[in-house]
Formats: C-alpha cells, sequence, structure tokens
C-alpha cells in the first residue's frame, strides 16, 4: 500500500496545471447521465476492486452545477454556493478529514474557484486514492455542466488527511497539476462510524466542532 501512495503522488505531482472553475448554487429538475473517467493509467492497474457507488438512471442532460447535482445524488439537504457546505452542515450532519463511500468532498475556494466545488465519493481504493462522481469540472465536448463518474483523486497532503488534492480531467486524460485545499468530508446521516468520535479543531474552517472525526 505504501509503495502504491508513492507512486500515485509521483504521477501526481508530474502532471500539468490546468485552470480552476467556479461553482454557484442553481435549481433544476432533472440530472444529465454520467460520463465516465478512467483511473490514470500510471495508477489503475495496481487498485484493488472495489464495490461503486450505483449511479442512478439520470433524466435529460441539463447545465449542472456541482451543488445542485451533490445534493441530488447525496441527498444531504444543504444549500447554497460550494464552499459553504462545511460551516452549513455542522450540527447537521457528520464531517471529518477521511473518506468514505456516498460523503460529500467539499473544496476550499481557489483562484477562480471562488466558490469552491462539491463531489460525492463513489469509493475509497486505497489510503491516498478515491474515485467522484461530480458535476460541472470538466469539459465535455467543449461545454462544462455535465457529470463525470469515477473520477480519481489523489490525496498529496503532508498528513493523509485530505486536506489538498488533485483530481482527474478529462481534457488531459490524467490528473491536473493544480492542488486543491479542501475542507473535509461531510458523511450521510446514520452512517457506521468507527470509534474514536472527538472534538476536533478545523483551522480551515475557522471554528471548533465535536462533529469531527479522526
Amino acid at each position: 500500500m505504501r509503495k502504491l501512495a508513492t507512486a500515485v503522488l509521483a504521477a501526481a505531482l508530474s502532471s500539468a496545471a490546468f485552470a480552476a472553475h467556479a461553482e454557484a448554487d442553481a435549481s433544476s429538475a432533472s440530472v444529465p447521465s454520467a460520463i465516465s473517467a478512467p483511473v490514470p493509467s500510471s495508477i489503475g492497474a495496481a487498485l484493488p476492486s472495489m464495490p461503486q457507488l450505483k449511479l442512478p438512471d439520470f433524466a435529460s442532460f441539463k447545465n449542472w452545477q456541482c451543488v445542485t447535482f451533490a445534493r441530488a445524488f447525496s441527498g444531504l439537504q444543504i444549500f447554497g454556493d460550494a464552499w459553504t457546505w462545511w460551516e452549513k452542515a455542522s450540527g447537521k450532519y457528520v464531517r471529518g478529514f477521511q473518506p468514505e463511500s456516498k460523503a460529500v468532498l467539499v473544496f476550499k475556494p481557489k483562484g477562480s474557484m471562488s466558490r469552491g466545488h462539491v463531489a460525492v465519493v463513489e469509493q475509497v481504493l486505497t489510503d491516498r486514492v478515491i474515485q467522484i462522481t461530480h458535476a460541472n469540472w470538466s469539459p465535455i465536448g467543449g461545454r462544462r455542466g455535465q457529470v463525470e463518474s469515477d473520477v480519481t483523486v489523489v490525496d498529496v497532503s503532508d498528513s493523509n488527511d485530505w486536506s489538498q488534492v488533485k483530481v482527474w480531467y478529462g481534457p488531459m486524460k490524467d490528473l491536473g497539476g493544480t492542488v486543491y485545499p479542501t475542507y473535509g468530508f461531510i458523511y450521510q446521516p446514520g452512517a457506521d462510524r468507527e470509534a474514536g468520535m472527538q472534538k476536533a479543531s478545523w483551522s480551515g474552517g475557522g471554528s471548533t466542532s465535536a462533529d469531527v472525526l479522526r
């Protein structure tokens, strides 16, 4: 596992940079069909086979924002721009710094991605690699607003706390070079919890919360 993580990080750090994008909340009546993004070849061969989050049979295609899709797909009832989801989840949902299936990963604003981003975890492949489903990231067919599934995300943080990640980018057909800061994961209600819930201070969110898991 350590060798795999090292190989993943080496591949991630060698990727070229790409421009970030902005996300805003929007309402919509249906969810588009998902486009599958493969695991980079430098990673995929060594990854174990894991059960995936089943993607619903989505209806007509529309121009989706990440927040609208994440809310519809995850069922979490949080509204507003993506970066605000972390604080809005406080007291309503359990939050933490390790991925699990169906959790929502909340990205901090960065550059032109001024409203942050949210994505739903499909499966955890290793302690450093997950796959997500999200909307409005890669321009597909010359436009954004589409849903991608099986998208590879790599934790490149020093502490393995998922506070910094790299994300698969469709036009490059590989991980992008940009490192994105994140707040952490918002978990599903009633999801199984490992022992050890404790109070923790989250410096990135500007508050102290008792709902965070280590």
